[in-house]
Protein backbone atom coordinates (compact mmCIF):
# COMPACT_ATOMS: atom_id res chain seq x y z
CA UNK A 1 0.00 0.00 0.00
CA UNK A 2 2.54 2.28 -0.54
CA UNK A 3 3.90 2.80 3.23
CA UNK A 4 0.35 3.22 4.01
CA UNK A 5 -1.08 1.03 6.45
CA UNK A 6 -4.61 -0.02 6.75
CA UNK A 7 -5.44 1.98 10.01
CA UNK A 8 -4.43 5.27 7.86
CA UNK A 9 -6.75 4.49 4.93
CA UNK A 10 -10.11 3.36 7.84
CA UNK A 11 -9.12 6.78 9.62
CA UNK A 12 -9.34 9.06 6.51
CA UNK A 13 -12.33 7.70 5.20
CA UNK A 14 -14.32 6.14 8.06
CA UNK A 15 -15.18 9.07 9.91
CA UNK A 16 -16.75 10.60 6.87
CA UNK A 17 -18.73 7.07 5.72
CA UNK A 18 -20.01 7.00 9.43
CA UNK A 19 -20.73 10.65 9.95
CA UNK A 20 -22.78 11.09 6.54
CA UNK A 21 -25.40 12.03 8.20
CA UNK A 22 -24.00 15.02 9.88
CA UNK A 23 -23.90 18.32 7.12
CA UNK A 24 -20.63 19.04 6.15
CA UNK A 25 -18.85 15.79 7.64
CA UNK A 26 -16.91 14.94 4.55
CA UNK A 27 -15.93 18.38 3.82
CA UNK A 28 -14.28 18.47 7.41
CA UNK A 29 -12.85 14.85 6.99
CA UNK A 30 -10.85 16.38 3.52
CA UNK A 31 -10.03 20.02 4.93
CA UNK A 32 -8.08 18.67 8.08
CA UNK A 33 -5.98 16.40 5.32
CA UNK A 34 -5.85 19.53 2.80
CA UNK A 35 -7.42 20.01 -0.67
CA UNK A 36 -10.19 17.43 -1.42
CA UNK A 37 -8.60 15.28 -3.65
CA UNK A 38 -10.72 14.54 -7.72
CA UNK A 39 -13.81 12.72 -7.42
CA UNK A 40 -13.73 9.28 -9.06
CA UNK A 41 -15.09 8.77 -12.80
CA UNK A 42 -17.67 6.28 -10.88
CA UNK A 43 -19.98 6.56 -8.00
CA UNK A 44 -20.61 4.52 -4.89
CA UNK A 45 -23.48 2.87 -4.26
CA UNK A 46 -24.83 -0.01 -2.01
CA UNK A 47 -26.72 -3.46 -2.96
CA UNK A 48 -29.28 -3.84 -0.54
CA UNK A 49 -28.13 -7.37 -0.04
CA UNK A 50 -25.87 -5.78 2.27
CA UNK A 51 -29.06 -5.33 4.95
CA UNK A 52 -31.61 -7.53 4.24
CA UNK A 53 -32.40 -8.18 7.90
CA UNK A 54 -33.62 -4.52 7.74
CA UNK A 55 -36.75 -2.69 6.09
CA UNK A 56 -36.66 -0.64 3.21
CA UNK A 57 -37.07 2.61 4.95
CA UNK A 58 -34.08 1.49 7.40
CA UNK A 59 -31.95 0.51 4.08
CA UNK A 60 -32.87 3.50 2.77
CA UNK A 61 -31.44 5.67 5.97
CA UNK A 62 -28.40 3.54 6.63
CA UNK A 63 -27.56 4.43 3.14
CA UNK A 64 -28.27 8.06 3.62
CA UNK A 65 -25.99 7.63 6.54
CA UNK A 66 -23.02 6.27 4.79
CA UNK A 67 -23.61 9.26 2.04
CA UNK A 68 -24.02 7.24 -0.54
CA UNK A 69 -26.58 8.09 -3.42
CA UNK A 70 -26.45 4.93 -5.24
CA UNK A 71 -28.70 2.16 -4.45
CA UNK A 72 -29.35 -1.66 -6.08
CA UNK A 73 -32.55 -3.03 -4.12
CA UNK A 74 -32.84 -6.59 -3.81
CA UNK A 75 -36.53 -8.24 -3.92
CA UNK A 76 -36.88 -8.34 -0.33
CA UNK A 77 -36.84 -4.81 -0.59
CA UNK A 78 -38.71 -4.07 -3.76
CA UNK A 79 -40.85 -7.60 -4.28
CA UNK A 80 -41.44 -8.18 -7.63
CA UNK A 81 -45.32 -7.95 -7.01
CA UNK A 82 -44.56 -4.53 -6.13
CA UNK A 83 -47.54 -2.00 -8.10
CA UNK A 84 -47.46 0.50 -9.70
CA UNK A 85 -48.30 2.81 -7.31
CA UNK A 86 -46.29 1.19 -4.27
CA UNK A 87 -43.66 1.71 -7.05
CA UNK A 88 -44.02 5.83 -7.38
CA UNK A 89 -44.15 5.25 -3.09
CA UNK A 90 -40.45 3.53 -3.04
CA UNK A 91 -39.44 6.43 -5.71
CA UNK A 92 -40.65 9.22 -3.20
CA UNK A 93 -38.37 7.68 -0.52
CA UNK A 94 -35.72 7.41 -2.58
CA UNK A 95 -35.87 11.01 -4.08
CA UNK A 96 -36.20 12.45 -0.23
CA UNK A 97 -33.63 10.84 1.06
CA UNK A 98 -31.28 11.80 -1.90
CA UNK A 99 -30.69 8.86 -3.40
CA UNK A 100 -30.74 7.05 -6.92
CA UNK A 101 -32.59 3.69 -7.65
CA UNK A 102 -29.55 2.69 -9.26
CA UNK A 103 -30.37 -0.83 -10.31
CA UNK A 104 -32.21 -4.04 -9.02
CA UNK A 105 -31.34 -7.40 -8.64
CA UNK A 106 -30.04 -10.33 -9.09
CA UNK A 107 -32.96 -11.41 -10.85
CA UNK A 108 -33.11 -15.07 -11.56
CA UNK A 109 -34.88 -15.81 -14.85
CA UNK A 110 -36.22 -19.81 -14.92
CA UNK A 111 -38.65 -19.66 -17.43
CA UNK A 112 -40.19 -17.25 -20.55
CA UNK A 113 -43.16 -15.90 -18.25
CA UNK A 114 -40.24 -14.75 -15.67
CA UNK A 115 -37.78 -12.58 -18.51
CA UNK A 116 -40.81 -10.81 -19.27
CA UNK A 117 -42.17 -10.25 -15.79
CA UNK A 118 -38.32 -9.34 -14.55
CA UNK A 119 -38.26 -6.52 -17.83
CA UNK A 120 -41.46 -4.95 -16.78
CA UNK A 121 -40.63 -4.95 -13.39
CA UNK A 122 -36.88 -3.06 -14.32
CA UNK A 123 -39.28 -0.93 -16.48
CA UNK A 124 -41.87 -0.33 -13.62
CA UNK A 125 -38.88 0.67 -11.28
CA UNK A 126 -37.92 3.18 -14.07
CA UNK A 127 -34.41 2.36 -14.30
CA UNK A 128 -31.74 1.73 -16.89
CA UNK A 129 -30.06 -1.58 -15.86
CA UNK A 130 -30.71 -4.46 -13.88
CA UNK A 131 -28.66 -7.15 -12.46
CA UNK A 132 -30.49 -10.58 -14.00
CA UNK A 133 -29.18 -14.16 -14.47
CA UNK A 134 -31.35 -15.66 -17.21
CA UNK A 135 -30.43 -19.39 -17.48
CA UNK A 136 -28.57 -20.37 -20.85
CA UNK A 137 -31.70 -21.52 -23.03
CA UNK A 138 -33.32 -18.00 -22.03
CA UNK A 139 -30.48 -15.65 -23.12
CA UNK A 140 -32.32 -15.08 -26.82
CA UNK A 141 -35.28 -13.73 -24.97
CA UNK A 142 -33.30 -11.48 -22.74
CA UNK A 143 -31.90 -9.99 -25.85
CA UNK A 144 -34.75 -9.45 -27.71
CA UNK A 145 -36.39 -7.77 -24.19
CA UNK A 146 -32.74 -5.23 -23.51
CA UNK A 147 -33.76 -4.49 -27.43
CA UNK A 148 -37.64 -3.29 -26.83
CA UNK A 149 -37.21 -1.91 -23.52
CA UNK A 150 -33.69 -0.25 -24.12
CA UNK A 151 -32.80 -1.87 -20.45
CA UNK A 152 -29.56 -3.27 -20.21
CA UNK A 153 -28.86 -6.53 -17.81
CA UNK A 154 -25.78 -7.24 -16.38
CA UNK A 155 -24.90 -10.86 -15.67
CA UNK A 156 -23.81 -11.56 -12.06
CA UNK A 157 -20.65 -14.28 -11.23
CA UNK A 158 -21.42 -16.16 -8.20
CA UNK A 159 -17.88 -18.15 -7.48
CA UNK A 160 -17.24 -21.70 -6.96
CA UNK A 161 -20.87 -22.72 -5.90
CA UNK A 162 -22.39 -21.35 -8.96
CA UNK A 163 -23.08 -24.00 -11.89
CA UNK A 164 -24.20 -21.30 -14.44
CA UNK A 165 -21.88 -18.62 -13.93
CA UNK A 166 -19.12 -18.98 -11.62
CA UNK A 167 -16.13 -16.41 -13.09
CA UNK A 168 -16.90 -13.54 -15.26
CA UNK A 169 -15.47 -15.25 -18.09
CA UNK A 170 -18.31 -17.77 -18.14
CA UNK A 171 -20.71 -14.80 -18.40
CA UNK A 172 -18.48 -13.11 -21.11
CA UNK A 173 -18.55 -16.15 -23.42
CA UNK A 174 -22.34 -16.22 -23.17
CA UNK A 175 -23.50 -12.73 -23.95
CA UNK A 176 -20.18 -11.35 -25.87
CA UNK A 177 -21.68 -11.79 -29.50
CA UNK A 178 -24.47 -10.04 -28.15
CA UNK A 179 -26.62 -6.86 -28.06
CA UNK A 180 -23.37 -4.72 -26.36
CA UNK A 181 -26.38 -3.61 -23.54
CA UNK A 182 -25.91 -6.87 -22.24
CA UNK A 183 -22.72 -6.87 -20.17
CA UNK A 184 -20.51 -8.40 -16.44
CA UNK A 185 -22.04 -7.39 -13.04
CA UNK A 186 -18.55 -8.61 -11.50
CA UNK A 187 -18.72 -9.69 -8.17
CA UNK A 188 -15.04 -8.80 -6.70
CA UNK A 189 -15.59 -11.47 -4.19
CA UNK A 190 -16.51 -14.48 -5.63
CA UNK A 191 -14.26 -13.78 -8.70
CA UNK A 192 -11.75 -14.05 -5.79
CA UNK A 193 -13.00 -16.81 -3.87
CA UNK A 194 -12.21 -18.98 -7.70
CA UNK A 195 -8.71 -18.21 -7.04
CA UNK A 196 -8.66 -15.13 -9.89
CA UNK A 197 -7.47 -11.59 -9.37
CA UNK A 198 -10.39 -9.31 -9.68
CA UNK A 199 -8.09 -6.53 -11.32
CA UNK A 200 -7.42 -8.71 -13.81
CA UNK A 201 -10.98 -10.23 -14.56
CA UNK A 202 -11.87 -6.58 -14.50
CA UNK A 203 -9.30 -5.57 -17.17
CA UNK A 204 -10.12 -8.48 -19.74
CA UNK A 205 -13.65 -7.91 -20.04
CA UNK A 206 -13.74 -4.11 -18.93
CA UNK A 207 -15.91 -3.33 -22.42
CA UNK A 208 -18.77 -5.31 -21.06
CA UNK A 209 -18.59 -4.11 -17.58
CA UNK A 210 -21.77 -2.77 -16.56
CA UNK A 211 -22.13 -3.05 -12.40
CA UNK A 212 -19.21 -4.05 -9.56
CA UNK A 213 -20.39 -5.74 -6.67
CA UNK A 214 -17.13 -5.22 -4.23
CA UNK A 215 -16.18 -6.88 -1.33
CA UNK A 216 -13.35 -8.69 0.28
CA UNK A 217 -12.62 -11.68 1.52
CA UNK A 218 -11.08 -14.39 3.57
CA UNK A 219 -9.44 -16.35 1.24
CA UNK A 220 -8.36 -16.93 -2.25
CA UNK A 221 -10.87 -20.45 -2.34
CA UNK A 222 -14.75 -21.68 -1.77
CA UNK A 223 -14.30 -21.43 1.60
CA UNK A 224 -13.57 -17.60 1.65
CA UNK A 225 -16.20 -15.52 3.75
CA UNK A 226 -16.91 -11.93 2.94
CA UNK A 227 -14.66 -9.89 5.64
CA UNK A 228 -14.32 -5.86 5.58
CA UNK A 229 -13.03 -4.17 2.80
CA UNK A 230 -8.71 -4.04 3.51
CA UNK A 231 -8.70 -7.14 5.74
CA UNK A 232 -9.11 -9.69 3.44
CA UNK A 233 -7.14 -11.20 0.36
CA UNK A 234 -8.80 -8.96 -2.53
CA UNK A 235 -6.11 -6.39 -3.75
CA UNK A 236 -8.38 -3.79 -3.42
CA UNK A 237 -5.87 -1.02 -4.46
CA UNK A 238 -5.12 -2.66 -7.56
CA UNK A 239 -8.74 -2.95 -8.20
CA UNK A 240 -9.46 0.87 -8.08
CA UNK A 241 -6.34 1.87 -10.20
CA UNK A 242 -7.74 -0.76 -12.90
CA UNK A 243 -11.29 0.44 -12.72
CA UNK A 244 -10.14 4.02 -13.08
CA UNK A 245 -7.33 3.22 -15.63
CA UNK A 246 -10.45 1.52 -17.86
CA UNK A 247 -12.14 4.92 -17.32
CA UNK A 248 -15.08 2.90 -15.87
CA UNK A 249 -18.24 5.29 -15.07
CA UNK A 250 -20.64 3.92 -13.87
CA UNK A 251 -21.25 2.50 -9.84
CA UNK A 252 -19.56 0.14 -7.93
CA UNK A 253 -21.62 -1.42 -5.23
CA UNK A 254 -20.75 -2.17 -1.97
CA UNK A 255 -22.07 -6.04 -0.88
CA UNK A 256 -21.49 -6.62 2.97
CA UNK A 257 -22.26 -10.16 3.56
CA UNK A 258 -21.12 -10.51 6.98
CA UNK A 259 -22.95 -9.99 10.08
CA UNK A 260 -26.14 -9.68 8.40
CA UNK A 261 -27.96 -8.79 11.55
CA UNK A 262 -25.75 -6.03 12.15
CA UNK A 263 -23.64 -5.14 9.18
CA UNK A 264 -23.62 -1.28 9.30
CA UNK A 265 -20.02 -0.98 11.26
CA UNK A 266 -18.66 -3.04 9.16
CA UNK A 267 -19.98 -1.83 5.50
CA UNK A 268 -19.25 1.74 6.94
CA UNK A 269 -15.39 0.69 7.67
CA UNK A 270 -16.03 -0.46 4.00
CA UNK A 271 -16.89 2.31 2.83
CA UNK A 272 -14.36 4.67 4.16
CA UNK A 273 -11.53 2.22 3.52
CA UNK A 274 -12.06 2.71 -0.03
CA UNK A 275 -12.61 6.82 -0.01
CA UNK A 276 -9.80 6.74 1.72
CA UNK A 277 -7.67 4.69 -0.83
CA UNK A 278 -9.31 6.61 -3.62
CA UNK A 279 -8.02 10.03 -2.26
CA UNK A 280 -4.95 8.58 -2.83
CA UNK A 281 -4.74 7.56 -6.63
Amino acid sequence: MSGHSRRDFVKFGAAAAAMGALPGAGAGVLAETGDAAPAPPFDLGIASYTFRSFSLDQTIAMTARLRVRKLTLKEMHLPMVTTAQEMAAVRAKLKEAGIELSSCGVVYMKTEDEVHRAFAYAMLAGISMMVGVPDAPLMGLAEQQVKETGIAMAIHNHGPNDARFPSPEDAYRTIEKRDRRMGLCIDVGHTRRLGLDPAVEIERFGDRLLDVHIKDVSSADAKGTTVEIGSGVVDIQKLLKTLVKLGYSKTIHFEHEKDGKDPFPGVAESVGYVRGLLATL
